[in-house]
């Protein structure tokens, strides 16, 4: 929509609420949907739903009254009010392809929010007893930030708080005025940054290449409506922060031109990480993969600043989970329940769909274009045919183990470009490939990139066989949201278990949201992918716990998100993980599971943990130590909201203590779902807490193999339930060994 002849915000939100009041009382808003349009001329599609209503409604004149909205430049449609009898009237008519009804006080764009059930105007109890996260103070250290973006808007802000001590550091284009009431704090680090990849950058806490303004926006970003992927209407709505309204402060010690070369050193971060403490943050959020400075990390969380960290984008291999050290929670990143599709039109009248980022407006036209298959799309095959200008299939399923999905669609979209084509169809078993190459794509492909499946792949390819001259066209995406996309799941990307530095040590902790997320770039709004988006979702949602439970440790924090996390999806199913094949979820992939922020809130029991504990493993880690070699053979007794034992040669006790901070009173059941091939008991398995008595309890878990092999991971867990409202469930790991030179990671 042009933001000139746009309603103000505040106006649209009026009008969506009181439509449903005005209009007759058995009449709602339905969106039809008609496919893609069939004229170029606006005026003309918008004639056509007049036509359409007027079949319906007693005349013209009612039927243009009835309509809300016509969508008429990327695809043919409108929004009218209808009664139910009228809705199944309009359902009938040729070339309508669905109706639904509208839902009302639905924000999607960051819909990652949405999905995960922190709505802003369903006020959840999270959000709500948060209050929206009013001024906790979040730390990000990054690439930086875009201090004119929209989602930092300082209006309505009270001062600073005043136990902040932060400042704001000035330079290029970024001057004391850059930093306001929501922006309280940015400091810049380049001391151990090459000089080649300071050319071109901000001498300041401005961000080049959007990484941290989009990692921070996504946390703490104010109200901003109207946005979508570069202002070309994709996935448009609302887009906010998970805690809209905490603070931010900025430490920029990542540099680079884009979000995918950006270089962080271990220096600056640590330097960043000094001060945040001495700053007076709260939450401390670091999308950096690899992270190999540990010291900084732990002296934050031991002053009360919970730490969180991505996971890592080299999934899905096995033990390729990065910051894996106990104190922190660490993220994996999944999908959200929307998803891109694009008709793929044959020229045989057959259509297919593909999944595509084709905003391009000048390329949703009726032309048909040369379609050649380039098999492989290798050197060789692609030296036997010509691809210039032409819209070329590329599909190598028999070559897929020989290298990674983004590696091996990284190798095809240079050889496609170098000769000119004009688009790819590139099949492959990841529905994540064209992660990070969206504007690669929008910029040398006029027709763009479409990701298909191995099976379209070869019903397009025999069609291209089966005649001398093969045409398609590639139409332009639309956004599909809700219970018919398949979410959340695990994405390919991102990193898996078990970590190869600490096997006691369950990682990831956690998953959340990183796929297509839309957050601020610039003055802009965008798409991003990785582990790097997933985590600041479970920084907005510590950020929110510590506003509610301002006395509560990092641990108990990172418990309350790990005990309440799912492991199902919106219907029940086990949430799967991409791979090949795709599989069900297990704890290496996505550690507790799926991130429930509301449920967080209330975890009846927490897993509490003396940093002192931490000191010591840390200190372990250093070098050889007295008591050092048994200590960390036996990692797996730190008070974690996790179990992972990777050498049970017989049998093994682990110790937990649970702390209650539900109600004073309370009897918990120990319910077991041991791993394969393993004998485990929990001894107490029944916990009572009384008014006045003690708010701890500790009981043990012993293990035992019921066989000697020299075995792979297998899975199950632990949970403690109050038979009310309670379920407070960590994940089990255990790999039975014989000798422990050999061992087997899968």
């Amino acid at each position: 929509m042009d933001s000139r002849s746009s309603f103000p915000p505040t106006l649209l939100l009026v009008l969506v609420l009181i439509l449903p009041i005005f209009a007759d009382a058995s009449s709602r808003l339905y969106i039809v949907y008609m496919g893609e349009k069939k004229h170029d001329d606006p005026s003309v599609v918008t004639a056509s739903h007049h036509d359409a209503l007027t079949s319906v409604f007693e005349s013209k004149d009612e039927a243009m009254k009835s309509i809300v909205y016509s969508y008429k430049h990327g695809f043919s449609g409108f929004a009218a009010m209808l009664t139910e009898s009228q809705a199944d009237e309009v359902e009938k008519l040729p070339g309508v392809v669905s109706v639904k009804p509208n839902t009302y006080h639905k924000a999607h764009t960051t819909r990652s929010w949405d999905f995960l059930g922190l709505n802003y105007y369903e006020q959840s109890s999270l959000l709500k007893k948060a209050k929206y996260g009013e001024d906790v103070i979040v730390g990000v250290v990054d690439t930086g930030i875009w201090p004119t973006s929209r989602s930092f808007d300082d209006n309505g802000y009270g001062p600073v708080p005043a136990r902040w001590k932060g400042k704001c550091q000035t330079g290029a284009d970024f001057n004391a005025t850059s930093c306001n009431r929501k922006i309280i704090g940015a400091r810049w680090y380049s001391g151990d940054i090459p000089d080649e990849l300071l050319k071109g950058e901000y001498m300041s806490p401005r961000d080049l290449s959007g990484h941290g303004t989009h990692a921070a926006s996504t946390i703490v970003g104010g109200q901003v409506w109207n946005a979508s992927h570069r202002q070309s209407g994709l996935a448009a709505g609302v887009a906010r922060g998970g805690a809209p309204r905490a603070r931010l402060a900025v430490y920029k010690a990542c540099w680079g031109d884009t979000d995918r070369n950006a270089t962080c050193g271990d220096a600056s971060v640590l330097a960043a990480i000094d001060d945040a403490i001495n700053d007076g943050v709260d939450v401390l959020s670091l999308s950096l993969g690899g992270y190999g400075e540990v010291a900084g990390t732990l002296h934050a969380v031991a002053r009360g600043i919970t730490v969180v960290f991505a996971g890592g984008n080299e999934g899905p291999v096995p033990q390729s989970v990065s910051n894996a050290v106990p104190w922190v929670i660490t993220v994996a990143a999944s999908t959200i329940d929307r998803s891109f599709p694009t008709v793929i039109s044959l020229g045989n009248k057959e259509k297919l769909v593909g999944q595509s980022l084709n905003y391009n407006a000048t390329m949703n036209s009726s032309n048909f274009h040369m379609l050649v298959d380039g098999q492989r799309c290798d050197e060789d095959s692609l030296a036997s045919v010509n691809i210039t200008g032409k819209i070329v299939l590329c599909s190598a399923p028999l070559e897929a183990a020989n290298s990674s999905p983004n590696s091996a669609f990284a190798a095809t979209f240079v050889a496609v470009v170098k000769r000119r084509a004009r688009g790819l169809i590139y099949a492959q078993y990841s529905a994540n490939v064209l992660v990070g190459f969206e504007d690669y794509c929008h910029l040398y492909l006029p027709a763009s990139c479409v990701l298909v499946d191995y099976e379209i792949a070869s019903r397009i390819a025999s069609y291209a066989k089966s005649t001398r001259k093969s045409v398609v066209k590639i139409s332009r995406v639309v956004s599909m949201v809700g219970n018919g996309v398949l979410a959340p799941r695990i994405a390919m990307f991102s990193s898996r278990g078990p970590s190869n530095e600490f096997p006691a040590i369950l990682k990831p902790d956690i998953s959340a949201p990183g796929v297509s997320i839309l957050a601020a770039v610039g003055d802009s709004y965008k798409f991003m992918s990785g582990t790097s988006m997933a985590c600041p979702h479970v920084s907005a949602v510590a950020a929110l716990l510590k506003s509610v439970h301002p006395y509560w440790s990092p641990a108990m924090i990172k418990s309350a998100i790990v005990t309440t996390a799912s492991v199902t999806d919106r219907f029940g199913m086990p949430i799967q993980a991409e791979g090949a094949p795709r599989k069900i979820a297990d704890p290496f992939d996505f550690g507790g599971g799926q991130i429930d922020p509301d449920k967080s809130i209330d975890p009846g029991l927490v897993y509490d943990i003396d940093p002192k504990e931490y000191t010591k493993f840390f200190n372990c880690t250093l070098g050889p130590k007295d008591d050092c070699e048994s200590y960390v053979g036996q990692l797996y007794q730190l008070n974690l909201p996790s179990i992972a034992v990777p050498n049970l040669n017989d049998s093994v006790t682990v110790w937990r203590t649970v702390t209650n901070v539900g109600g004073e009173e309370g009897t918990y059941k120990a319910s077991i779902e041991a791993p394969a091939g393993v004998r485990m008991s929990v001894e107490p398995s029944i916990i009572t807490f009384t008014k006045g008595g003690s708010r701890s309890a500790t009981f043990k878990v012993t293990f035992t193999a019921r066989q000697r092999v020299q075995a792979g991971y297998t899975f199950g867990s632990l949970t403690w339930l109050d038979g009310v409202t309670h379920s407070v469930r960590i994940p089990v790991v255990v790999r039975t060994i014989i000798q422990d030179f050999v061992s087997d990671t899968s």
